[in-house]
């Protein structure tokens, strides 16, 4: 990241020299999305390893204002040490008891988290024995109404954005210039991408393309890394259909989206703020509680389809459906509307400076 935040005129200062290399493999990545233990373990792990010398740092520096990302525990915790003004960052839908409904799905979720939050203790009576105050581990997950707080979202798009207290600021989301330029060809253009995390996926990106391959679609499927992209390449060329497919490793999403018709997606936060921002509606196929959560929203709000399984006749049926009918598109732009209205990068910074003084 060192690049992108030096050419905004910021300074960058690693964390390299503190000793918190996890060596995380794709498959942890999925236990944290899935066991709050384990991830809150990983956060209590850097902070305690930055301890010390961030304390250092941090005096040294003597800051108006710590603004940190609201799983960078670290930010928090240290701010209220050192009593400098914070402001959490908050990436995700903001998470209180309300919007914890939408988020824990059903009483199996919600029994999951409990038990979690009992393995967690052990972990947090280590940050209280290197002296921050924190009670537990509901203290580490859910944004309380005392903290300021910048959310990327618009209210109308966070669940229950009403129970949150005048110290939010709903800012809606970052949305950066596409770097590159796509070629739509067909009248309809499908974009498939299940993130960059839990994409190891090669089953489920064939059956979207026999799913497709007899449509007049120009299906865009970005894959990540784990997958053979040759494999996927080679059973393109095999199925002899009428669509066209690019099946890459990355794309630059933003320039697919500006011209997409509809959008297969995990549900990231991120990719579907920005699907909705260019009006695109949604096949959802979420693969982890938080996704799940941002995908109810969406289908509540009327924006897309939930894909049942990956069959490939649900995987025809669905796309079917979401290109047939208006409101679907009708309903992404309502939330799409929402978003300009929020005040974006000036909003957030105008919330960063009244903190300060």
């Amino acid at each position: 990241m060192r690049e992108k935040i030096e050419s905004t005129g910021a300074e960058y200062i690693s964390c390299d020299e503190y000793d918190f290399e996890q060596k995380l493999t794709p498959a942890d990545g999925k236990r944290i999305a899935e066991d709050m233990s384990f991830a809150i373990e990983i956060l209590v792990n850097s902070t305690l390893a930055m301890d010390a010398a961030l304390l250092k740092q941090i005096k040294q520096w003597n800051p108006d204002c710590i603004v940190a990302d609201s799983m960078a525990l670290w930010g928090k915790l240290i701010a209220n040490k050192l009593n400098i003004p914070f402001v959490s960052s908050t990436t995700t839908f903001a998470f209180n008891k309300e919007s914890a409904k939408v988020m824990q799905g059903s009483l199996k979720d919600l029994f999951k988290v409990i038990i979690q939050i009992g393995k967690s203790q052990k972990h947090i009576k280590r940050l209280q024995e290197n002296g921050y105050d924190i009670k537990n581990a509901i203290d580490i997950i859910q944004n309380d109404n005392d903290t300021n707080t910048i959310v990327y979202t618009s209210p109308e798009f966070q669940p229950y954005s009403n129970t949150f207290s005048d110290k939010y600021a709903f800012v809606g989301p970052s949305i950066r210039a596409a770097n590159d330029e796509f070629n739509k060809t067909r009248e309809k253009l499908i974009y498939i991408s299940m993130g960059t995390v839990n994409n190891d996926m090669t089953n489920f990106y064939k059956n979207c393309i026999d799913a497709l391959k007899d449509s007049d679609y120009q299906v865009v499927l970005s894959v990540g890394n784990q997958v053979d992209i040759s494999q996927l390449e080679e059973y393109v060329t095999k199925s002899e259909s009428k669509a066209q497919f690019h099946v890459l490793p990355y794309v630059d999403q933003i320039a697919v989206l500006e011209k997409a018709d509809a959008f297969l997606t995990h549900c990231g936060m991120n990719s579907v703020s920005e699907a909705l921002y260019f009006q695109v509606p949604l096949v959802m196929y979420p693969q982890t509680r938080e996704q799940k959560g941002v995908a109810f929203r969406v289908n509540e709000l009327g924006a897309g389809r939930f894909l049942g399984s990956d069959s490939i006749a649900d995987i025809q049926m669905t796309f079917k459906e979401l290109l047939q009918r208006l409101e679907y598109k009708e309903h992404a732009a309502v939330i799409s509307n929402s978003f300009p209205k929020c005040g974006g990068s000036k909003a957030a910074v105008k919330k960063i400076l009244a903190v300060c003084s």
